[in-house]
């Protein structure tokens, strides 16, 4: 479980005086010697403060060995939305996920467990983000571009990536607790991944929930198209299958909520992203089908083209 570690990340990011550097010395409590590196990155709306923990496996790459390396993201505009909102927003949910998922492998590794594989994990730290129009309720801005942090997070060492996201302000996913999209890869919508499934249904107890995807939502923004969210934004800038793991609720939330974070359902996503890491190291667990993926590219060509903002200028 991970309730501590998220109830120790939400007293320090629910501030506003909360930065990145507060973060990073949370997490070095936990580990002196954690490889954390915390920057500012500035946008056209402001800057904000980028966080990037790596945890090396027993047969990482940062050891020299070859185990794979999964990226672990936590998408958000904003922990807050002040002056406009008094408190952390429900948008914050990406980030706090990300934070609790560091502290608790650190935490692991301090008692010995250590995962095969590295893992990355990265978010950004704003307690005064803008809010955007968006239907059917308001969005949570950015200080930054999307693209600005996909090319801070997203590198050729990543074999997977997880986007855990608060994606609540729809009527496409009405589902208290978390969903899986299906894997996205290189302009692809592919099937969902059984091992996926597997694991949702063991680490839930319940049946596995799989939210949508269109075309629209794999592109990247500034298209002037509909998205769901920048919950699979990261599969614009990489080769690496994605997946989004959405924080969802029953009803419509909107991202610049406050009181409306819950942390039974942050604990499920949390303990799902773990186990999905843990797997993904000792390579028990694939995000697609190689030999398919082959396939439909030897049919149908490449679909890159949908990751680019302007394909053909």
């Amino acid at each position: 479980m991970l309730f501590k570690q998220l109830i120790e990340a939400f007293d320090i990011i629910d501030s506003k005086n909360v930065n990145g550097n507060s973060v990073a010395s949370y997490l070095k409590s936990i580990k002196q010697d954690a490889d954390i590196q915390v920057y500012p990155l500035v946008g056209p709306k402001g800057s904000t403060d980028m966080l990037k923990i790596r945890i090396p496996g027993l047969h990482g790459k940062t050891s020299g060995g070859d185990a794979p390396t999964i990226g672990l993201l936590g998408r958000l505009g904003g922990l807050g939305a002040r002056p406009e909102r008094i408190g952390y927003v429900s948008d914050g949910d990406g980030a706090l996920v990300a934070i609790a998922l560091a502290a608790k492998l650190l935490d692991m590794q301090n008692k010995g467990d250590f995962l095969e594989g590295d893992v990355f994990i990265s978010t950004h730290i704003c307690p005064d983000a803008p809010t955007a129009p968006h239907v059917p309720v308001p969005f949570m801005g950015s200080p930054v571009e999307m693209a600005q942090v996909n090319a801070e997070e997203l590198t050729p060492e990543l074999d997977a990536v997880l986007s855990v996201d608060t994606t609540k302000g729809n009527r496409v996913i009405n589902h208290n607790g978390f969903a899986i999209s299906p894997t996205v890869k290189e302009g692809y919508i592919l099937r969902t991944s059984e091992d996926l499934l597997d694991l949702m249904q063991i680490t839930t107890g319940k049946l596995p929930k799989v939210f949508p995807l269109t075309q629209q939502d794999i592109t990247p923004y500034g298209n002037n198209l509909h998205h769901l969210n920048s919950i699979l934004q990261p599969a614009t800038a990489t080769n690496a299958p994605v997946v989004g793991i959405a924080i969802t609720t029953e009803t419509t939330v909107p991202g610049c909520a406050t009181g409306a974070s819950h942390m039974t359902d942050l604990d499920e996503a949390a303990r799902f992203m773990l186990e999905v890491a843990k797997s993904f190291g000792r390579r028990s667990l694939k995000l697609y089908d190689e030999e398919e993926f082959e396939k439909l590219q030897s049919l149908y060509g490449s679909m890159k083209h949908f990751q680019k903002l302007n394909p053909f200028s």
